[in-house]
């Protein structure tokens, strides 16, 4: 099973930052990533229907003999990770919780900032996995809707993105946190300007990056981690819909590592 790769899903491309934070740490690991285009976004759909496209990503990947699954989708974590670990026979692994953990880590003043999808924000997922590490913290969440479009666009800069990034982190910036959680995959692309915005003194927490640590604790703990052979590790890419800009988006979060991907249709 040390040989056998590791599931990576998303509703569709944002995860891409999680696989890179995987990469470069587990660089003798290989990977299935899937990105479900078809049905994107999630953040707006019910938790039930969420559960639903997320049970049918696992056993997909379950048939392709993946030896772990990161949910690297806040929304699919918020409202589907405990249903997904209770039936499935590899572990599973979202990426609130490590995230979480590593802004109660960070914290000084204890007032901590969550952005996020409509749906994370409304699931309260990231405000009890805190609580749950530190009853104290004051937690001030921002649903920023617009920065997956705008990510998507390569607008990472862009005189829009900044002015709506402004109006968003209003709430944030009044209530004096110093350390804030980017709660969507695709945020650490507008981690630049996000840090210009709060300033030096505002911790951004990349949830991608301590998915990967906790990931390889998983592993280690499991004794599934691969070590270093003479075959080299093999990604492997699969959509739900048309690849064209998936492939083409997807070269942002990736670059070269993105190369052919394949259209695998689910059930509804």
């Amino acid at each position: 099973m040390s040989r056998a790769p590791i599931g990576i899903f998303d509703s569709g491309l944002g995860g891409l930052t999680v696989t890179a934070a995987l990469f470069d740490r587990l660089p003798h690991e290989s990977t299935i990533y899937f990105g479900d285009t078809a049905r994107v976004p999630y953040g707006p759909k019910s938790p039930t229907t969420v559960r639903r496209y997320c049970s049918s990503i696992l056993e997909w990947l379950l048939g392709q003999g993946v030896k772990a699954v990161v949910v690297a989708c806040n929304t699919s974590s918020a409202h589907a990770l405990e249903e997904l670990c209770a039936v499935s026979p590899v572990p599973v692994l979202g990426v609130i919780e490590p995230g979480a953990k590593a802004a109660a880590a960070v914290t000084q003043s204890g007032r901590v900032g969550v952005i996020g999808t409509g749906g994370t924000v409304a699931s309260g997922a990231y405000l009890r996995a805190l609580h749950a590490l530190n009853p104290g913290l004051e937690i001030i969440q921002q649903a920023c809707p617009l920065f997956v479009p705008f990510v998507e666009e390569g607008w990472f800069t862009h005189p829009a993105t900044e002015l709506v990034a402004r109006e968003y982190l209003g709430p944030l910036i009044s209530g004096r946190i110093d350390t804030l959680v980017l709660g969507c995959t695709h945020y650490p692309l507008l981690r630049p300007l996000l840090g210009k915005i709060l300033g030096p003194d505002v911790a951004l927490i990349d949830s991608a990056v301590a998915t990967a640590d906790a990931l390889v604790d998983v592993l280690e703990r499991e004794g599934l981690r691969a070590e270093g052979s003479e075959e080299p590790p093999t990604h492997r890419f699969a959509v739900s819909d048309e690849a064209r800009r998936f492939t083409e988006v997807g070269t942002r979060f990736l670059g070269a590592r993105l190369t052919s991907v394949d259209v695998v249709a689910l059930g509804a």
